[in-house]
């Protein structure tokens, strides 16, 4: 049962690679990402339990806070840059 699981998170982090690759918005490549880290997490914990490993389930956790952090890293870059392109924009040439 377990290695259904396994092969259901694999799948739906290869559809989450497509999306971060088709992805017409910044956006949806983002969260898309966001969601591939996610997977992992679940995967990681998955493999854990399989393998009877508990001590993957800290890597599975410092994974996610990375995931977490990295994220709302790139969404304050992407934010930043479009803010001061605006900026650049609605500011007249002399």
């Amino acid at each position: 049962m377990y290695y259904v699981v396994t092969i259901a998170t694999l799948v739906t982090m290869a559809l989450a690679l497509v999306r971060a690759v088709l992805g017409p918005t910044v956006y949806d490549r983002v969260l898309a990402v966001n969601m591939f880290g996610t997977k992992t997490v679940l995967l990681l914990s998955v493999v854990a339990f399989l393998a009877g490993r508990p001590d993957f389930l800290d890597l599975a956790l410092a994974y996610a806070l990375i995931n977490f952090i990295g994220v709302l890293a790139v969404l304050e870059f992407f934010r930043t840059c479009k803010s001061r392109d605006d900026a650049a924009r609605r500011r007249p040439d002399a």
